[in-house]
């Protein structure tokens, strides 16, 4: 994780030049963080590289968006709304 110069030690220096350096302290200090570290979602740490800009409240704010959205679209679906016109609330000509 870190990348040592020297295979056999890290040093200070490489601490503090690698930027998993946290994570490296995590698991060797704290379990609930390295429990943490081991379970975490390969798709959210994609989406953090791929925009770096978003805070983690946007990204939330869009996973939310997108899972009312699927909800809706599957309950209109589900009601048959979706498709169907009722020629009844037509306007006469």
């Amino acid at each position: 994780m870190i990348g040592p110069k020297d295979v056999g030690y890290f040093t200070l220096y490489d601490l503090k030049g690698s930027k998993l350096a946290g994570s490296v302290f995590n698991i060797l200090f704290n379990l609930n963080k390295f429990m943490a570290f081991e379970t975490r979602d390969p798709f959210l740490i994609r989406q953090e590289r791929e925009n770096p800009t978003l805070t983690e409240w946007d990204r939330f704010a869009h996973r939310e968006y997108i899972r009312l959205s699927m909800e809706e679209d599957a309950e209109d679906a589900s009601n048959g709304s979706a498709d169907v016109w009722d020629e009844s609330l037509e306007a006469p000509f």
